[in-house]
């Protein structure tokens, strides 16, 4: 659940607040629920943590334009977060950057043109 608070914070989530406990936070994002788990969790839902972190999965967050990935990219490296990639336009058409959060889990901030 650490990471609740730097999402929170670099994307204005709104809490779920009918869910918090001592180890899960939840946010709506208007089109999806984002959950941050604490080790708690995994033991009752009967699941392992990795030992060791790979990146296995890459979550991307849609931003409005591509002024808005600049400044979020931006505020997450403020947050704590390390820029992989700065903004660069993919040869797809897609305005992007990648990033690290705090825990070293990657993600990206996308505006799809």
């Amino acid at each position: 659940v650490a990471l609740a608070d730097y999402y929170q914070r670099l994307f204005d989530l709104e809490e779920i607040t009918a869910s918090r406990s001592d180890y899960f936070i939840g946010f709506e994002s208007g089109r999806c629920c984002i959950g941050f788990s604490s080790q708690a969790a995994y033991e009752l839902l009967s699941l392992t943590q990795a030992e060791s972190q790979t990146d296995t999965v890459l979550t991307t967050f849609g931003a409005s334009s591509r002024e808005a990935v600049d400044a979020q990219s931006k505020v997450a490296v403020e947050l704590g977060g390390t820029l992989v990639k700065a903004p660069f336009e993919t040869y797809y058409g897609w305005y992007q950057s990648i990033l690290r959060d705090p825990e070293g889990n990657p993600f990206r901030i996308n505006h799809a043109a």
